[in-house]
């Protein structure tokens, strides 16, 4: 019996559309990011749970979550894992400096189009954004579906949460100062180091003894990572709401801000391309190279908007064009991944 050609295409699409939806769940793209979308709406509709001070905060249950978060982190980096991957250090440089360097100078370079407008503070959004370091666990879910070189994958996101710690805030300093009225860099830092990083190497330094139990209960602390975090995205759109922050944007200027955080996504995927060829790197680690270098870690972002925007009613702007960039990595990555395992099934 002939299928008709609806039924032709439902036939052939489903499978399709099932295995996309399972790349993009194993990426973290599953109802988190719905849930972003709703921490949003209670934040318009009901922000006065975000603004109670006492007697406990939902800011200061926040900070205690970062340091547990980056703590769990650590737990489940081993200092074999960060020897055996210094070995390419070629691969390691590249991508480290498309994450600090080559992102930042990309968005800088557009920021005259931005000055004496009413979009500078979103400029400075995207510009935090530009600074911020490689995602961890998208990165190197992406570098394995596209079989790419895991193990690099692995020490170039880690390392970058490292260095982060330090560039990111130096980067955001030389502009924070006119959007908020202050910025201490060394105060900055000092935060930086004692909720995050500090809890890093104390996790790094119990995992021999509690890493298999971390990496056992590893999906159980990712819903704790994710709890966190839309509970800072509440409390800081709570505040940029009260403030009336978003009155000036219309839907139409909202998409084209998800444009540009396309644009910039393929523009960085592009270039580091055709650095990696140009070093003559294996498929592999070219594969690692466009995956690390090209995606931006949500967590980090909103971790470290708590500290270099503290106190500010900023911070959902802020994070606006994170979000996005954030949604849109997962989808373009997903599907680049898919194509390249394809390709490589073929060969």
């Amino acid at each position: 019996m002939r299928r008709s050609y609806a039924e032709n295409f439902q036939f052939n699409l489903g499978p399709t559309l099932k295995k996309l939806l399972g790349i993009l769940s194993k990426a973290g793209f599953d109802g988190f990011l719905l849930m972003i979308g709703t921490m949003i709406l209670l934040a318009y509709f009901l922000p006065q749970p975000g603004m109670v001070k006492e007697p406990v905060s939902l800011e200061q249950i926040a900070n205690a979550g970062v340091s547990l978060i980056f703590l769990f982190y650590g737990l489940r980096l081993s200092v074999e894992k960060l020897k055996a991957g210094l070995a390419n250090w070629k691969m390691h440089i590249i991508v480290q400096l498309t994450t600090f360097l080559f992102f930042p100078l990309i968005v800088l370079a557009c920021r005259s189009l931005f000055v004496g407008t009413q979009f500078e503070l979103l400029w400075l959004g995207i510009f935090f954004l530009a600074a911020l370091p490689s995602t961890v666990s998208s990165s190197v879910v992406m570098v394995s579906i596209a079989g790419g070189n895991i193990p690099a994958a692995i020490f170039n996101a880690s390392i970058s949460s490292l260095i982060g710690v330090v560039v990111t805030p130096l980067w955001v300093g030389l502009f924070i100062a006119s959007a908020t009225g202050h910025f201490d860099v060394t105060d900055i830092v000092i935060k930086l180091t004692l909720q995050v990083l500090l809890p890093v190497v104390i996790g790094i330094s119990l995992n021999s003894r509690f890493g298999a139990i971390a990496e056992k209960y590893k999906k159980q602390l990712k819903y704790f990572d994710q709890a966190i975090i839309l509970t800072i995205i509440y409390t800081s759109f709570c505040k940029s709401f009260s403030e009336h922050l978003f009155a000036g944007f219309t839907a139409l200027e909202l998409a084209g801000l998800a444009a540009g955080m396309m644009a910039l996504f393929f523009a960085v995927f592009f270039c580091v391309g055709l650095l990696s060829r140009l070093f003559g790197f294996s498929a592999e680690d070219r594969i690692t190279v466009l995956f690390c270098g090209s995606k931006k870690s949500l967590v980090h972002g909103t971790v470290m908007s708590k500290v270099l925007f503290q106190h500010s009613t900023i911070t959902g702007i802020i994070l606006l064009p994170l979000m996005l960039y954030h949604a849109l990595q997962l989808i373009a990555a997903s599907i680049i991944a898919q194509g390249m395992a394809r390709r490589k099934e073929k060969e």
